[in-house]
């Protein structure tokens, strides 16, 4: 929301037991992990694009996640307008791991009013590793600046982005609270929460809430 182009890093390793493929709802009982099971045996190190799911081993997990947004959800306020899109993406057959991120990314996007150009690097010939391959994909697209987040702190290199003449920012994001179901709110979940909770429009208003506005950032850096 406050980039002009963003860029899907999908020739990076993928990450077991992290948000690669997995994010979180919130049940009447407790926040509930969704996971993609993704086929590794013998198969790593995995490049995320090369990700294919494990249908043999988890026969039943759209099975699974579907029921659980439906049940989770159904008394939510914004249910009836969101849930046929996961019943028909959950009814689909999957078997590569990117088309069915990029189905439910270029849904949200259109949801949430986000109209950032998108990329993807595989497309591109990015090269290095880590502070290196971002300041590489930022020459390559003529970047004035790139957003980092919090954790890009502990490995941007500063200097070698500053000697290449882009501005670099440290997103503090602080989340914000929004009505939800099920007594006391739990933050850090899925979007899909949000959507069903508030609906999209005002889902876009609450997540730049207390936080610095893409106006706001232009301005900071004269851009």
């Amino acid at each position: 929301m406050l980039s002009d182009i963003f860029v899907i890093f999908d020739e990076v390793q993928f990450i077991k037991d992290s948000f690669d493929n997995r994010n979180k709802i919130k049940t009447s009982s407790a926040a509930l992990w969704l996971t993609v099971p993704i086929l590794t045996k013998g198969r790593f190190p995995l490049l995320l694009r090369d990700a294919v799911i494990d249908n043999v081993h988890n026969l039943v997990w759209r099975k699974k996640h579907l029921s659980a947004v439906e049940n989770s959800y159904r008394k939510a306020p914004y249910f009836d307008k969101y849930i046929d899109f996961f019943r028909d993406l959950y009814g689909q057959e999957w078997n590569e791991f990117l088309p069915l991120c990029d189905k439910i990314f270029k849904y949200l996007l259109l949801e949430l009013c986000i109209d950032t150009k998108i990329l993807y690097a595989h497309d591109h010939d990015f090269k290095r590793q880590k502070s290196d391959l971002v300041l590489d994909m930022c020459q390559k697209l003529n970047a004035d600046l790139f957003i980092f987040g919090a954790l890009g702190r502990n490995y941007a290199k500063k200097e070698d982005f500053e000697r290449s003449g882009i501005f670099i920012y440290f997103q503090d994001y602080r989340h914000p609270c929004y009505s939800q179901l099920y007594g006391d709110f739990i933050g850090h979940l899925s979007v899909i929460d949000l959507l069903f909770n508030v609906g999209g429009k005002r889902a876009s208003e609450i997540i730049l809430e207390g936080n610095i506005s893409k106006k706001e950032l232009m301005e900071m850096y004269k851009l």
